[in-house]
């Protein structure tokens, strides 16, 4: 990380000292010529100039004034350029699938053309052979190559299987780049999950997250402690560089205070990680969900005896508990017209058709009757005792039977209020299809659980705050009031129905949730 800080670093202050002392390139003069501003062009949208200058960083209507110098674009053939860099595993698929459904949505043509390396890029163009309107270039690397790219200024849109971590977080605001956690920097563009991945004729069926922890700090390195044969245990992950690793690390094995292992097999693919560990009975690995391929996904269990399997369902509502969204991160400047446009397809109904066809879990609501939450009342009937008492589940049972649960859940970051980054990105899609009248005429409760720690009363409380709160967040995140507030509920049911087992950070976070329920 050290390593990374500096090239990073390192990076930003040369970019930074070779714009200042390089010829200034472009002059933006006004038409009566009062107003004159001269510097280094770092870019052009087709309406606004974004202009190095001795005052700083400046972003210019182009309208209002004339461009002068070597580095001034050609309005009258303007072609939108958007760079793309970051995790190969959204690059090779998903974001090609998704240019494709927007060109095919609005009638333009596509070519894609390769480049050194695995980097490739799109052009859109108007028509069969109408004019170049843009083009989407991706630099296929890894979630750490993608934010050091955006740092240095050589990339738009940084393409991530992991949250920015907070020195990165703050590089970026340090260099005029935003909050890039805020709502309109970062953006959970479909849904992924980290695996944990057998051969198929490996015995083994199950795993403790905190085993799995263990396993792959090099505490556990024999199959027989793990109910399986006496053999030794082959770790397999991604590189270190990507972020489904840099995600195990973060949330699965630094938050029992251990580090990865030095003997872990690491590769460049998602694809061949699953096929080694299909070809070796005695290995295991921690994949993509979209990239499991032929191995065997281990279950997930608890010392309590609850268990999770990662499937379309769970990861959507978050009760899977290594849950991995896809982000794309971005810088705060415009981006061209047409990638605007882009982004904007991307949060819509036809993207998210194009997500689930090409293999990945997207983000469309949907309704799950209380006929099909047989683990989750199981589950609510084994953890009943004297805080839990039978006519609490009856209340929750009574409220909740005639209604449907969303597979929209909503968290809070660890020792904090704020909504984590998914549950962000999950308020301003609930509060989109609010105003879109997709519940109108329905009842909506927001249904707050908590984990078992402390009294039942106070956890019930607890509960019913943080139904409030995202249920505020929503109503402060609607532009407009197209819909009835009226209809809109809140419940808070304490411990009532655990997900996972309370003895482990990971199953206490999925027990803190704040469902929705619509009748």
């Amino acid at each position: 990380m050290i390593l990374r800080c500096a090239a990073v670093c390192a990076a930003l202050f040369s970019f930074f000292i070779v714009g200042r002392v390089a010829a200034q390139d472009v002059t933006l003069t006004s038409p009566d010529g009062v107003v004159e501003i001269s510097g280094i062009l770092l870019g052009f949208d087709g309406e606004y100039y974004r202009v190095d200058t001795k005052f700083g960083e400046l972003t210019i209507d182009g309208s209002g004034v004339r461009c002068e110098g070597p580095g001034c674009p050609n309005l009258s053939a303007y072609v939108a350029e958007v760079i793309l860099s970051g995790s190969s595993a959204m690059a090779e698929v998903l974001m090609p699938a998704l240019i494709e459904g927007f060109a095919l949505r609005n009638g333009y043509r596509t070519d894609r053309e390769e480049m050194e390396g695995d980097n490739f890029f799109y052009e859109l163009r108007e028509g069969e052979n109408g004019q170049v309107l843009a083009r989407f270039f991706f630099y296929v690397t890894n979630t750490d190559e993608g934010f050091a790219d955006l740092l240095a200024n050589e990339a738009d849109i940084v393409l991530a299987l992991r949250e920015i971590r907070p020195q990165e977080r703050k590089m970026a605001r340090d260099a005029g780049m935003g909050d890039m956690t805020g709502a309109n920097r970062s953006l959970v563009l479909a849904l992924d999950a980290m695996v944990p991945i057998v051969a198929p004729e490996n015995p083994v069926r199950s795993i403790s997250t905190l085993d799995l922890a263990r396993v792959f700090a090099g505490q556990v390195v024999n199959w027989q402690d793990l109910g399986g044969p006496n053999a030794p245990i082959a770790l397999h992950l991604p590189d270190q560089g990507f972020g489904l690793t840099q995600a195990v690390e973060d949330r699965l094995i630094n938050v029992v205070g251990l580090t990865l292992a030095p003997t872990i097999n690491q590769h460049d693919l998602s694809s061949t990680l699953a096929r080694s560990v299909v070809a070796d009975p005695f290995a295991i690995g921690i994949a993509s969900y979209a990239e499991t391929g032929a191995a065997r996904a281990l279950t997930l269990t608890g010392t309590c005896g609850f268990t999770l399997d990662a499937n379309r369902r769970t990861i959507k509502t978050e009760d899977y508990p290594l849950n991995s969204p896809m982000f794309l991160y971005l810088p705060a400047r415009r981006l061209p017209k047409l990638a605007r446009a882009f982004l904007a397809y991307t949060r819509g109904p036809s993207a998210q058709i194009v997500i689930r066809r090409a293999g990945f879990i997207d983000q469309v609501a949907e309704e799950v009757p209380m006929r099909l939450q047989g683990d989750r009342l199981a589950n609510a009937v084994a953890a009943a005792g004297p805080e839990v008492q039978l006519d609490t589940l009856q209340d929750m049972l009574e409220t909740l039977r005639p209604m449907q649960r969303l597979t929209l859940s909503f968290r809070f970051e660890t020792g904090s209020s704020r909504l984590d980054a998914q549950s962000r990105s999950n308020v301003a899609r609930f509060t989109r299809a609010l105003e879109a009248g997709q519940f109108d005429s329905r009842q909506i409760l927001f249904a707050g659980f908590s984990d078992g720690d402390g009294a039942a009363s106070g956890n019930l409380k607890i509960s019913t705050a943080r139904a409030r709160a995202v249920r505020d967040a929503v109503l402060d995140a609607a532009e407009t009031g197209a819909f009835n507030k009226d209809d809109i509920e809140i419940r808070g049911f304490g411990e009532a129905m655990p997900m996972a087992c309370d003895d482990t950070d990971w199953g206490r976070q999925v027990n803190r949730r704040v469902e929705v329920w619509v009748r």
